[in-house]
Order: structure tokens, then sequence, then C-alpha cells
């Protein structure tokens, strides 16, 4: 599993021009799950997120965690993260999990993430639809995960 962090003042996805998930300041995730990941990589993965001290503290330094900034969490799908673009001039997509398997992992993550935040601090965009996500980047500071 990918996971790219953008630490954000405030985001939004929209499907058909309709909000599905938005936040003020806190974290963007981008999810990106491989054919051959599985669940029992996902308590690391949302432990090390909700941990990862990349907020400001009152000296200016990356020395505060999510919880610590109480801030929102919104998480899209993004499949794309695992694209291979080596060879040829179109990226290769068979490195990516199938949407049903992908799915359920996803979920997974997310239930995880409210588990562990509260349901209210964590929004999410819509599995398998195009979405338009909106961005105001903190920063910028961006990190990518990989179990």
């Amino acid at each position: 599993m990918r996971v790219l962090i953008q630490r954000v003042k405030e985001a939004r996805v929209t499907v058909e021009e309709k909000v599905v998930g938005e936040i003020g300041g806190g974290l963007l995730l981008f999810l990106g799950i491989h054919k051959d990941d599985h669940e029992e990589k996902i308590p690391w993965l949302v432990d090390k997120v909700i941990n990862m001290r990349i907020f400001e503290d009152s000296e200016g330094k990356m020395n505060r965690s999510i919880i610590d900034a109480q801030g929102g969490i919104l998480v899209v799908s993004q499949f794309t993260l695992y694209g291979d673009c080596d060879k040829g001039r179109r990226p290769s997509f068979t490195e990516t999990m199938s949407p049903p398997q992908a799915r359920s992992c996803y979920e997974s993550f997310v239930a995880q993430l409210r588990d562990k935040m509260g349901a209210d601090a964590v929004e999410i965009g819509s599995f398998g639809s195009h979405m338009e996500v909106h961005l105001v980047n903190d920063g910028p500071v961006t990190f990518l995960l990989s179990r």
C-alpha cells in the first residue's frame, strides 16, 4: 500500500459538482493499493499517519501530529499510485488491486482511521468515481508512505 500524505489548509472532493467529502486544516491522504496487499498492513499505516509529527509547534518545528493539531483527514482512493510509467507512453496498471478487493482494503483503512480519530474527523472521497479534488497545500508538505 502507498499513502501519499499532503498537509492541507483545506480540501474537498466533488463528484458531479456535489461535495462528497470536505475538511478544514489537516491531512489529505491518497491511498493506493497493490495487487499483493492485504489488510494486515493497514494498522501500521494508520498508526504512522496519525502519529507522524508533520505539523508545526510554537517554534515552527514539525513536532505535532494530526492528533495534536486536532485536524481532519480526507481519504481518497488513488489506484494510479501504482501506475507503471517505465515502458511506453501509456501507464500500466497491472500492479493495482482489482476494484472489488481494493474497495474492501480502502474501507478497512477508513474504518481503522475513524476508530482511532473519531468518525467526525475522517471524511472520504467516492471510491471508483471520477472525482475532482480541491486542496490548498500547507507548506507544501507532502510525504509518501509505502508498506
